[in-house]
């Protein structure tokens, strides 16, 4: 009999504990249109696979009443399970029970999930639903920040890290999603900000809501801070799964090759006429990626965020890749502070986890002007030529048309340790544009000339001689810089062939404690 009273209490504190804060409090979370912790960890993880920790937890504390409410698991709920299969560990915070204010006891929760992924070498997932600090506990909710702080920190590099931002999340709290890999916000009911709209009006004077200072659109298009915008929570833990499914379960490991049921020696004559016979005319570069990899599957990064590059993720021949293009839809597809910064982070992240990097080039430069200069270009710049040069992943890199001055280097050209690189017919790879290049070389004789009409013919004349040296890929491929010039509708065969050939490739840096990338 003693056996099965005991079993009973079993059952009746799992089942306790399930109910987190309580049915009262779950019925709110749902009438605000949003899950519970335990719901998107369902959601999140294969059926049935999830394997939860500490569950029992309580909290220690018992200053301003909170004797009187002690939760089981006290406000977040941890575990692992598998993603397609895949091990990976999970904490998921209850706003049901106290807002889901971190405590110390809900920290070492968190910090234990963390510890022992990276002693399994497995991602870990963190889904962010919080209040904040638990004020009750004072200093030792803060010191619990900086336990997990500390863990973001040494697990960086090591295994993937991603975090989904599913309520409030302010002050101290952001800083923990913003030291992992990749954020996702979901609409309408996700914010972040380190001081609130209250505190910012009384140290300001700015009246501003809480969407405009911290929602979703905003960090994914001003600030950078997040890198997916969902629909909602379920899309959220949906991109996750997809995100998960490319990359490595740590930084020894290669992503999984899927098969692939998309001819590798596929032709796609869309490609010979993509660009444009005018070399100032746009055109997006999300067709020709589209076009190239696996069954048209792209899973784009910071798609709002400085939009002249492209970053994402996509597969070629079952292989997962990060993807790194000039958009000339958008600005022309000129590097400046936003579009250095973006892809530099993405291309850092893909060679810490041993997924290859192919880039499309088509770049006029960098942006001019004294708002990019005062804000750092040369140094945000460099910050993209540092990723690519210390980049030890296989790199293949195609030009697809304007490859100009130091934005030429920058796009992982074959000095910056390029393995494969190859241009198509329409490639221009120069100082500059023709037009500029005239007016510098030539200035002394336009100078002389007074007839406007005079003018015009002899700068059209010196435009094409400067067009037919430089608007085209033959010069840099006589010196070796372009490995080969390609027909473009053979792209993708030719992109497949280049990493096979690298896949055993092995390349190291020069021994040191760190570097110092120009933050």
């Amino acid at each position: 009999m003693a056996a099965e009273g005991n079993i009973k209490k079993l059952v009746e504190l799992r089942a306790q504990a399930r109910l987190g804060g309580g049915q009262k409090r779950i019925d709110a979370q749902h009438e605000k249109g949003k899950l519970t912790a335990r719901e998107r960890i369902e959601l999140l993880l294969d059926e049935g696979s999830f394997e939860e920790m500490d569950m029992f937890v309580t909290h220690r504390q018992t200053d301003f009443g909170l004797d009187k409410e002690q939760y089981l698991g006290d406000g977040v709920v941890t575990g692992y399970g598998t993603v397609d299969g895949r091990l990976v560990y999970v904490f998921s915070q209850d706003f049901t029970v106290l807002g889901g204010s971190l405590s110390e006891t809900n920290a070492k929760k968190i910090c234990k999930v963390m510890d022992m992924a990276m002693k399994m070498g497995a991602p870990v997932i963190g889904l962010n639903d919080s209040g904040g600090a638990r004020i009750q506990e004072g200093v030792l909710s803060l010191a619990g920040y900086a336990e997990i702080f500390q863990r973001n920190i040494e697990a960086s590099g090591v295994i993937p890290q991603i975090s989904a931002i599913l309520g409030p999340c302010a002050g101290g709290a952001v800083y923990s999603p913003a030291l992992t890999d990749f954020i996702l916000m979901a609409e309408n009911i996700s914010y972040m900000f380190v001081t609130g709209p209250k505190v910012t009006k009384t140290v300001t004077g700015e009246d501003i809501s809480v969407e405009n200072l911290g929602g979703p659109i905003i960090h994914a298009s001003k600030s950078g801070v997040a890198h997916f915008v969902c629909e909602n929570e379920v899309e959220t833990l949906k991109t996750i799964r997809r995100l998960i499914s490319y990359m490595p379960q740590n930084f020894m490991e290669n992503p999984p090759v899927i098969e692939c049921t998309d001819p590798i020696d596929r032709v796609d004559d869309i490609l010979n006429t993509i660009i444009p016979d005018n070399p100032n005319k746009p055109y997006n570069v999300l067709d020709i990626i589209t076009t190239i990899v696996d069954n048209g599957e792209f899973e784009e990064v910071h798609k709002y965020y400085a939009k002249n590059i492209v970053v994402g993720f996509a597969r070629f021949n079952g292989q997962a890749v990060g993807i790194v293009a000039n958009q000339p839809n958008f600005l022309a597809g000129v590097l400046d502070i936003d579009a250095s910064k973006k892809a530099a982070r993405f291309v850092r992240f893909c060679d810490a986890f041993n997924i290859p990097l192919v880039t499309l080039v088509d770049v006029p430069g960098f942006l001019p002007g004294s708002s990019q200069e005062y804000g750092g270009i040369i140094s945000n710049g460099a910050k993209l030529m540092y990723a690519y040069g210390e980049a030890t992943v296989p790199k293949v890199t195609i030009t697809l048309r304007k490859s100009y001055g130091g934005a030429h280097d920058v796009m992982s050209c074959k000095q910056l340790k390029g393995d494969l690189n190859y241009a198509w017919p329409s490639a221009e790879i120069a100082v500059m544009g023709a037009a500029g290049a005239i007016e510098i070389l030539n200035y002394k004789e336009l100078s002389a000339i007074k007839d406007e009409e005079e003018k015009a013919k002899y700068i059209a004349e010196k435009e094409a001689e400067y067009r037919e040296k430089f608007a085209n890929p033959y010069k840099a491929a006589k010196y070796g810089y372009i490995d080969d010039v390609i027909e473009p509708r053979y792209t993708r065969f030719r992109i497949i062939r280049a990493l096979a050939s690298l896949a055993s490739k092995n390349e190291t840096r020069p021994a040191k404690k760190h570097n110092n990338i120009p933050l």
